[in-house]
């Protein structure tokens, strides 16, 4: 198991480029089990997710191959001890302009020289993804159709291989999903969609059994207790496809990635109308034929990078996102006082005053997006004033909280709401990630905070960045990737004995009982020599 040593204080500078969007690319993954023939992908990012569920769909009968590029920075040995203060290739020192510029101030002329934007920005019609390989996938075996459990526990995204499975072989065995902890995600609503078409279901021992044998259109509700479902809309849209008649679907959820899924299907053949509105029509139709596609950009790696410009008052430029997809995330980000200057598929974030403290609502699209919830956060716990963030899409999801707040952060649970209290720095700590998004917040704050920290448990992060930590140290970062031994550990997160004992002129803040304030009863006892 890995862990990240991240040196806080350094201002990000530079380009990076944004990778294709996981929630996007997983759903259209699954949808290659209803297509005959062969299909090519563009921009799928090199994620944790995407390896398991081309894993899983080998196992159900798909040629999966992608062709591989030499990395662009060299692996850390397994076993190599952590460079705790500086990331590879980076200076040993930081000089000013290099410096984070603390938290309630502003870049001065010195430290922020403005460089007109954009510059070595390509034109809006310019590829975008043409520097990642493509993925070529093709169904070979029609047979298979269990989805095991130790696959799909790994993912929920691996629950979106039942509506095809389900359309293209009229049966599906499919194990109920894992992914991230992040609050109660139940499948009724799935459920609910493909019965509606005429699924026969049952769930028994963890797995959801389903047969038909052929789908036929119905109007279908679905929205929930805290709005609509995505996975659930993907899974319903593409069985839909390939259903008798017309399907119509109310309360379908309008995120950028829904309809990224929609207009692969309708490249090849299906009839969906409606992408990015709450109501979809769709008219079945007899087979889908494999196509080329490419994946719409990352809206929350974009959105996280940005936070992570903010958070360091840095000055950096976004290539290939879809500013079209991040207007809440955008406007939010200017309120706080982030400066965002957006040109074609580019944008470019600095911070030149003081930020503001904000009341944020994590809502559906269009709305702020949960999974920008917790970089917000980190944001915010370094802006002087009294912000708020509440989550309206997963009440519960705030287990980051406590681990910022062992960064310094004063931060108050109240229900769906988090009061954050901001603070002058965060300091350094050793952490631990929940979930994907909540180790991306834990980076964006190690990377504000002052001194070393190590982030555990960063499998999370892998499963829904694409190399972030090559990105960040692209632009500046002091990150390094460690196994998580005690070797690795940086000595200044060690505590000395000494720091322990109270000083001898009794100017210490110790205080308690008398006994306690003993510099004999504080002692450390080491075993005693022979």
């Amino acid at each position: 198991m890995d862990m990240f040593v991240v040196h806080g204080g350094r201002r990000l500078r530079g380009r990076v480029r944004v990778s294709g969007a996981k929630n996007a690319a997983l759903p259209i993954l699954a949808a290659v089990l209803a297509s005959d023939g062969p299909t090519v992908l563009q921009g799928v990012p090199d994620l944790v997710d995407v390896t398991t569920l081309c894993q899983l769909l080998t196992a159900l009968g798909v040629e999966v191959s992608r062709e591989r590029c030499p990395s662009n920075s060299a692996d850390q040995p397994e076993n190599a001890p952590a460079e705790p203060v500086n990331g590879p290739g980076l200076d040993t020192g930081l000089d000013t302009a290099d410096a984070c510029v603390p938290a309630g101030e502003s870049p001065t002329e010195d430290q922020d020289q403005y460089v007109p934007f954009p510059f070595g920005v390509g034109e809006a019609d310019d590829s975008v993804h043409t520097r990642v390989p493509a993925l070529k996938l093709e169904v070979i075996n029609s047979g298979p159709c269990l989805a095991d459990y130790e696959l799909v526990r790994r993912m929920r995204a691996g629950i979106c291989v039942l509506g095809p499975l389900l359309a293209r072989r009229g049966r599906a065995c499919v194990s109920l999903p894992g992914g991230c902890n992040i609050g109660d995600r139940p499948v009724d609503l799935h459920l609910k969609g493909l019965a509606a078409l005429g699924a026969e279901l049952r769930v028994e021992r963890g797995y959801i059994f389903a047969c038909a044998r052929r789908l036929r259109g119905a109007k279908i509700y679905l929205g929930g207790p805290f709005g609509s479902t995505v996975t659930g809309t993907c899974n319903v849209m593409t069985a839909a496809a390939l259903a008798r008649g017309v399907t119509t679907i109310e309360a379908a959820a309008c995120e950028p990635e829904v309809g990224d899924l929609g207009n692969y299907l309708n490249r090849m053949g299906a009839k969906i109308s409606g992408l990015g509105t709450p109501f979809l029509h769709i008219e079945g139709v007899e087979s889908l034929a494999g196509c080329e596609h490419t994946i719409i950009p990352d809206r929350i790696e974009a959105a996280t990078l940005m936070i992570a410009a903010a958070m360091t008052r840095g000055d950096v430029v976004l290539e290939n996102i879809a500013v079209d997809h991040m207007t809440a995330v955008i406007e939010k980000l200017r309120e706080i006082g982030v400066a965002i200057e957006t040109v074609g598929h580019a944008a470019r974030v600095t911070v030149r005053r003081d930020l503001l403290p904000a009341d944020c609502i994590m809502l559906p699209y269009p709305g702020l997006p949960t999974d920008v919830q917790a970089q917000l956060m980190s944001l915010l716990t370094t802006v002087s004033g009294i912000s708020i963030i509440t989550d309206k899409v997963f009440p519960d999801r705030f287990m980051h909280a406590a681990e910022l707040a062992r960064m310094g952060a004063s931060i108050r649970r109240e229900g769906p709401s988090a009061i954050i209290s901001g603070v002058p720095d965060l300091s350094g700590a050793s952490v631990m990630a929940s979930d994907l998004r909540a180790s991306a917040a834990l980076v964006l704050a190690a990377l504000a905070a002052q001194g070393d920290s190590v982030i555990h448990r960063i499998y999370h992060l892998d499963r829904g960045y694409d190399r972030l930590e090559h990105k960040l140290n692209d632009l500046g970062a002091g990150i390094v990737r460690a196994q998580d031994v005690p070797l690795n550990m940086p000595a200044s997160l060690s505590i000395n004995p000494a720091e322990m004992l109270p000083a001898d002129d009794g100017g210490h803040e110790l205080r308690g009982p008398k006994w306690l304030r003993s510099r004999e009863n504080l002692k450390i006892h080491a075993p005693e020599e022979a």
